[in-house]
């Protein structure tokens, strides 16, 4: 991939991230951490009754890849049902770990373009971050859960 157009996609997210401030009244609530470069963030999400992701943001603080990330995961699961992003985390951490095809990589829209963060060990906990803890959230299904985090101290 041409390394200026990742370039300026992490700076793009990173500057001017959608996501990235509180919502109201969410159902989903969960923190993610990455002790070994401090990234920190609290994921927030508001499911529907019918189990689609209606709205999602994200607040912390993390270095540009793991801020990023974030912010391209929620932009392609706002809309899903909760079956279908837990599919398309399962096809990112794949893909971190260079386990994917082209057909489902493409599935992860722009977030494919952090593939090659597979070649920088040091950088694959903060790509997967928000991913780990959207994934937790999800599964566990316990909604806001206050002093519970996730990390990705063994990624």
């Amino acid at each position: 991939m041409n390394n200026t157009f990742y370039n300026e996609i992490l700076t793009e997210h990173n500057i001017n991230p959608f996501h990235k401030h509180e919502i109201e009244n969410p159902n989903f609530k969960l923190e993610g951490i990455n002790p070994s470069c401090g990234d920190d963030i609290v994921l927030e999400l508001k499911v529907g009754d019918d189990g689609k992701i209606e709205d999602g943001s994200y607040v912390g603080d993390g270095c540009a890849i793991s801020q990023a990330s974030a912010d391209m995961m929620l932009d392609l699961v706002i809309g899903k049902t909760k079956e279908e992003a837990l599919r398309l985390t399962d096809i990112f951490l794949r893909m971190i770990k260079g386990n994917v095809t082209e057909e489902e990589k493409d599935e992860l829209e722009e977030a494919g373009i952090l593939e090659d963060i597979s070649h920088m060990p040091a950088r694959v906990k903060c790509a997967v971050l928000g991913w780990h803890t959207l994934q937790t959230v999800l599964e566990d299904g316990e909604g806001a859960v206050e002093g519970k985090t996730v990390s990705t101290e063994n990624e």
